[in-house]
């Protein structure tokens, strides 16, 4: 019989995951539908934070002792994920479709190998040089007839996805270290707080200054908005935090970017079909290229040197 060991569960964590994060891109550009990216992302961790406490009710999580060398990691790791990821993420939903953002996903893993090769000197392949380039090649293509053809928001909108990938990849190379010395329900309630504190501050005194307070309450008696950011908060946020926290601690970081691979289908299967989003020429082509470079730098690794 086989045994059901801590590295398969999080093996089926990272599955969830991905359907979890596929959809997310979804829910964003519903929630964008009521509110601007700041309300959204401070609802969103309002959620996530609520979520919380039923469970600290129950005895089902505990709060760890405050102590500042924990602070600092904690602090040090959730700039980039969630406070940056997140915050670019968004904003660049909000000039971009959820199929095309799905596209630009896709290139994490070839992110993830780039970073690795710059800062650990890690070797690549003749083949995972050809995928990196054909993948380069997709993105600059899109980058190119979104700039062109639909016009300067979308351009910013590749580069804001762009950067909050990037800032995943530090996350996954910060997050390998800092799980090597906190639990994964440890980090991920840091985070979720920390996050929860960070967006309802900004926006709310940003409200304030304005004077629309108004504002970042209206959208909350929207149905759509409200399941949007259920979905976005308690899934997309705690959860998958605490699976990726989790599997992290269980499985390499170049394998959970495997994973990660399967998120950008399911977020462009969703923008077509139920968003109805159109996919151009120059997405198909573009987004070719990226999945077929991606293919290439993930099955195709260097030799073990042992």
């Amino acid at each position: 019989m086989l045994k059901f060991t801590k590295q398969h569960q999080a093996y089926m964590g990272l599955i969830v995951f991905t359907v979890i994060v596929g959809l997310s891109f979804l829910f964003v550009k519903i929630g964008l539908r009521y509110a601007d990216p700041m309300d959204l992302l401070a609802h969103r961790f309002s959620a996530a934070a609520v979520a919380i406490v039923p469970l600290w009710i129950f005895g089902r999580v505990k709060f760890p002792p405050f102590n500042w060398r924990k602070v600092k990691w904690m602090l040090l790791l959730s700039l980039f994920y969630p406070l940056l990821f997140f915050a670019l993420q968004t904003f660049g939903l909000q000039h971009s479709s959820a199929s095309e953002a799905g596209i630009i996903f896709a290139t994490t893993p070839i992110v993830t190998l780039l970073a690795a090769g710059f800062f650990l000197k890690e070797k690549t392949t003749w083949l995972q040089k050809l995928g990196i380039s054909m993948t380069l090649a997709g993105i600059l293509y899109i980058i190119f007839y979104a700039g062109g053809g639909a016009g300067e928001t979308s351009l910013k909108g590749v580069i804001l996805l762009l950067l909050s990938i990037l800032s995943l990849v530090v996350y996954y190379v910060l997050g390998k270290v800092v799980s090597a010395h906190f639990s994964a329900m440890e980090i991920t309630l840091w985070m979720t707080i920390l996050a929860f504190l960070v967006f309802n501050a900004y926006s709310l005194v940003s409200h304030m200054q304005n004077q629309t307070l108004g504002l970042f309450f209206n959208s909350l008696v929207h149905m759509e908005f409200l399941w949007s950011v259920l979905y976005l908060g308690v899934l997309s946020s705690l959860l998958t935090a605490f699976l990726t926290n989790f599997a992290l601690t269980q499985v390499p970081a170049s394998q959970i970017a495997v994973f990660n691979n399967l998120s950008p289908l399911i977020a462009i299967a969703a923008g077509v079909f139920i968003l109805e989003e159109t996919l151009f020429t120059y997405h198909v082509v573009g987004g070719l290229l990226v999945l077929s470079g991606v293919a290439l730098t993930v099955f195709f690794k260097a030799a073990d040197p042992k």
